[in-house]
């Protein structure tokens, strides 16, 4: 479509006139049309990391299995169970909907601690992701200090994320409940800032001190991923062109078909 086209080369120059590393992988699932900036490089994963974590627990795990989340696992950040009196007792289904939905850290290094990370990079290879490693805990100053860090790839999580669309991940069954978890995302103001609810949206942030991300399926008319990733940017600029890139893609699709 000429519209999308055009959409996506005046988002190149926009990213191009931003500070930092800056990445974008788009593909249009029903066209099968890709676009992309930087979209093979690693970028600092921050909360995005989650994502494919959740897709570990949910080819591996028993759901039911009850964990209990002590004391010492609760970090800063988002989520609720760090605002909880002492430990917490509860089940994986519902520490990975804490992780996906409310970006739950304490949740998060539970539920890393339950599967172990050279666990869970064995599977990040097994289904295709390279760049995106899991090397630390969140919130693991120690290491993160030492330059020990988390990455993730655009393309690389387009890539599991269109799995999802075609119910490629395990199971159809698994592959939409993995799309209802993230489709009940509570960090809303990146991807869905300016849609705001217009179309369902399935996805995961991420952000941090000059980083933000934001990887997902917006289901158009004609359902596209998009997946932006930068770090050592400007972030209110970067997030409004996330904000700006999801609705104006969108709206491309309406104006095509007049």
């Amino acid at each position: 479509m000429k519209k999308e086209q055009t959409v996506l080369n005046s988002i190149r120059q926009q990213i191009e006139s931003l500070p930092g590393h800056l990445g974008l992988y788009y593909k249009n699932l029903v066209t099968g049309y890709e676009f992309g900036i930087n979209e093979n490089d690693a970028f600092l994963a921050a909360s995005v990391i989650k994502f494919p974590i959740f897709l570990y627990l949910l080819k591996t795990a028993d759901l039911n299995q009850p964990l209990l989340v002590e004391v010492s696992d609760k970090v800063p950040g988002c989520g609720a169970l760090s605002l909880f009196t002492g430990s917490v007792e509860t089940d994986i289904r519902t520490l990975c909907r804490l992780m996906i939905d409310l970006s739950d850290n304490t949740a998060t290094n539970r539920l890393i601690r339950h599967c172990g990370i050279p666990q869970l990079n064995e599977f990040f290879r097994s289904v295709g992701l390279e760049k995106t490693v899991l090397r630390r805990f969140l919130f693991d100053a120690e290491a993160s200090s030492s330059g020990i860090e988390n990455t993730v790839c655009p393309k690389e999580l387009g890539s599991l994320l269109e799995k999802l669309y075609r119910n490629e991940f395990v199971s159809p069954e698994i592959s939409q409940y993995a799309l209802d978890v993230l489709l009940k995302q509570q960090i809303c103001h990146k991807l869905d800032g300016k849609l705001d609810g217009i179309v369902p949206i399935a996805h995961k942030t991420g952000e941090d001190e000059n980083l933000s991300n934001d990887v997902g399926i917006v289901f158009a008319p004609q359902p596209f991923i998009i997946c932006f990733a930068g770090h050592d940017t400007d972030v209110y600029p970067w997030e409004d062109l996330i904000r700006r890139s999801a609705y104006d893609l969108y709206q491309a699709q309406l104006q095509e078909g007049d």
